[in-house]
């Protein structure tokens, strides 16, 4: 019996999306919820699993087509072929290690770094993978192209360009030109947008985590073994945040037309880079979350974004967001509105600095926080009360235990 695959119903609000690759050809035989091919949208990438076990018959839409919900995109001849799921283990067993590394490294290549390779015409064993256990990064690729021989450039590629006076010296200028993902175009569009809508300005601060780091350290064994996930300082701030968001409603609020919404519940949105781009998973009800739940739901949502898996309705509807560049070593920066919410959290690198204390001169692990907020709605006042709350309440951690 022939089965249509088709577009599986997209997200509220995504009209279309972007094939980016087929993970079969026609003539190959599929297990029934075997991945076939990976759908861009704005914000995930969707799989389309095999409904049956069968043969692939005929592939209907290329690589690189933009489809709608219920577009034909392949027919399925089922039992056309007979597929026994191998135990995975028995798999491996009969396999040399080379080769187990090799597929293993592939099934964890994500869309992205899929589509690069297909598109220069390259196999995920010719680049050497600097991610974990061996895993292909987008980056990866294009240090491979820059390094790879001009001779390997095939058809439609994008080639070097024509060598200059620099070939004297033995150097080499090429240029690539690689079109936008649709999540990067949405970024893009949303980054304009913000700053050409809201009336951002940005106030900044600096908090001792002295307190919190002490704390951290006492309880971090303890806190792992109990609650089997590690004590982050991210929780530290997002507890902290609410509370400075229940003493100030308005950074907590979004313009809607000539109205302002104040929310009652505190939806917070983690910034998180992928090889996609960055991405925001909203962790709902923080307020009545525990350190160890809000830990929790951090690790999976973060693995959903990175891995091309999270769901439309988890990057959707938050209230205030946290992004923190610290991670990639910055010390200052001015964050970009998450519209509609009108405030975001910037954080930074911790760095030890001397610091006066009771008059006296003492080293002290500082960070230095910035709050983006949308003037039109914020004054001065409130976005400065609010980064002074969040500091004091890092500063003396006992207050968010006892809500004071």
């Amino acid at each position: 019996m022939s089965i249509e695959i088709k577009v599986p119903p997209l997200p509220e609000s995504v009209s279309d999306a972007t094939l980016v690759a087929w993970h079969k050809k026609a003539g190959d035989t599929v297990a029934r919820d075997e991945n076939l091919v990976d759908l861009e949208t704005d914000k995930v990438v969707l799989e389309v699993p095999a409904p049956a076990a069968g043969v692939l018959k005929e592939i209907i839409v290329k690589d690189g087509a933009i489809v709608t919900a219920g577009d034909v995109l392949a027919i399925l001849e089922e039992g056309g072929g007979t597929v026994v799921a191998t135990p995975a283990a028995a798999q491996s067993e009969s396999k040399p290690q080379a080769v187990q590394q090799t597929e293993t490294r592939a099934a964890k290549t994500s869309p992205a770094v899929r589509r690069l390779l297909e598109e220069h015409d390259l196999d995920e064993t010719m680049v050497l993978g600097s991610g974990k256990d061996g895993r292909i990064t987008k980056a990866d690729v294009l240090s491979f192209l820059k390094t790879d021989d001009s001779s390997n450039v095939t058809p439609g590629d994008s080639a070097p360009i024509a060598a200059d006076a620099d070939d004297t010296l033995g150097l080499e200028r090429v240029e690539q030109r690689v079109p936008m993902t649709r999540l990067r175009a949405r970024i893009a569009e949303r980054l304009v947008d913000a700053q050409q809508t809201a009336a951002m300005l940005t106030t900044f601060n600096e908090v001792d985590l002295t307190k919190v780091m002490s704390l951290r350290s006492r309880y971090k064994d303890t806190f792992q073994k109990e609650h089997d996930v590690k004590l982050g300082f991210m929780s530290f701030f997002a507890k902290a945040t609410v509370e400075a968001l229940k003493r100030f409603p308005v950074v907590n609020a979004s313009i809607d037309g000539t109205d302002v919404i104040y929310h009652n519940y505190y939806d917070i949105g983690i910034a998180v880079s992928t090889e996609r781009g960055l991405m925001v998973p909203v962790i709902r009800d923080v307020d009545q979350m525990s350190f160890a739940e809000f830990e929790k739901e951090l690790g999976e949502v973060a693995a959903r974004a990175q891995a091309g898996t999270i769901g439309m309705e988890e990057l959707t509807g938050g209230t205030f967001t946290i992004t923190n560049g610290g991670i990639f070593g910055s010390m200052m920066s001015t964050p970009i509105l998450n519209q509609p919410q009108s405030a975001i959290l910037g954080m930074h690198a911790i760095q030890k600095r001397p610091m006066v204390v009771d008059d006296e001169v003492v080293v002290r692990p500082m960070m230095y926080l910035a709050l983006t907020y949308d003037h039109r709605i914020i004054d001065g006042k409130d976005s400065v009360q609010f980064l002074v709350a969040i500091k004091e309440l890092l500063e003396d951690p006992g207050r968010l235990l006892l809500q004071i």
